[in-house]
């Protein structure tokens, strides 16, 4: 990754990670932390009922760097999105820092914060920075580039698919503040990367896609997502498609938009109950007529295939 203008060290990042069971991998993860070219840092993590010395790794790490820098909590007990839910429902609402969010078992390329932070220095409304990754093997060999997002980014994008990856996100104050609003008037989200690219982009904020990647992406057998590429990747989301998987996350995600409807853009708010209109229509072939009209859309050609498939059959 390129170099980056160093940013002003008074730009602190607040970073929420959230952990469960992550010994394996997690003293990588912080360590890359402490290796970033941006110094202006600090660490929430929230343990969610670590049995494998997750917390004894935190500890030792935090206890090496200065007071203050970083702070450990204890999770809600109801698993990834939920923990972090509980991380965004504590930043404090006039809190001016940037936000980020890391995984437990990835490794951060030293550029991660700068590369984000030059990206979004100077904008004022919400925004958001996302970019591709390097995929790696648990011993982080065979890398590969992520798929890339040939489409912009936009809320008629976020309606319907996510492209920001949680752990390469980074959000500017205004941004962050934003998200922690709507995360403490949700009930639930399908996971935080989603909600915040539906969020920032339906208050019509900036989405920025790096093509550069942020970071090594372990693959590993405890991922709680994963990799979004290759063909078992696209069987798995056929198979969500199929068995009514994506039209939960679907309804799970207009409750949520609907909760905070006031934070949204006119249009953007138009755009949503439209879609959670359509869905409520009886007949399939007024469904793909009214979709349409929406302009929603995937980031490839086959995704969007099945989109509107989805529509059409009412699996969306």
């Amino acid at each position: 990754m390129e170099k980056q203008a160093a940013a002003d060290p008074a730009t602190r990042v607040t970073i929420l990670m959230g952990v469960h069971n992550g010994a394996a991998h997690l003293a990588a993860q912080l360590d890359s932390f402490a290796a970033q070219s941006h110094a202006g840092w600090r660490l929430v993590a929230s343990d969610d009922g670590s049995t494998d010395g997750s917390g004894e790794i935190l500890d030792a790490f935090a206890r090496g760097q200065p007071s203050g820098r970083v702070e450990l909590i204890a999770g809600p007990g109801r698993g990834h999105a939920a923990n972090y839910l509980h991380l965004l429902r504590r930043l404090p609402a006039g809190d001016g820092d940037w936000l980020a969010f890391s995984d437990q078992d990835d490794v951060w390329l030293p550029e991660r914060l700068a590369t984000g932070i030059a990206a979004l220095r100077d904008t004022a409304g919400p925004a958001l920075h996302c970019s591709r990754t390097l995929i790696c093997s648990e011993r982080l060999e065979g890398q590969r580039l992520s798929p890339p997002r040939p489409r912009p980014p936009g809320f008629r994008n976020a309606l319907v698919q996510n492209i920001a990856a949680g752990n390469t996100i980074l959000l500017n104050p205004t941004g962050a503040r934003l998200l922690a609003t709507a995360a403490r008037r949700i009930e639930a989200t399908v996971v935080h990367d989603w909600l915040a690219y539906q969020v920032i982009s339906g208050a019509g904020g900036r989405v920025v896609h790096d093509d550069r990647p942020g970071l090594l992406y372990r693959q590993h057998g405890r991922n709680a997502i994963g990799a979004n590429d290759g063909l078992r990747s696209r069987l798995r989301r056929m198979r969500m498609l199929m068995d009514g998987t994506m039209r939960g996350w679907t309804d799970v995600n207009l409750a949520a938009l609907h909760a905070i409807r006031d934070l949204l853009g006119e249009e953007e708010r138009a755009l949503a109950e439209a879609f959670a209109a359509l869905r409520r229509e009886p007949g399939s072939l007024r469904r793909l007529r009214l979709f349409r009209r929406l302009g929603l859309y995937r980031q490839s050609r086959s995704s969007t295939l099945a989109l509107w498939w989805g529509v059409l059959t009412g699996r969306v």
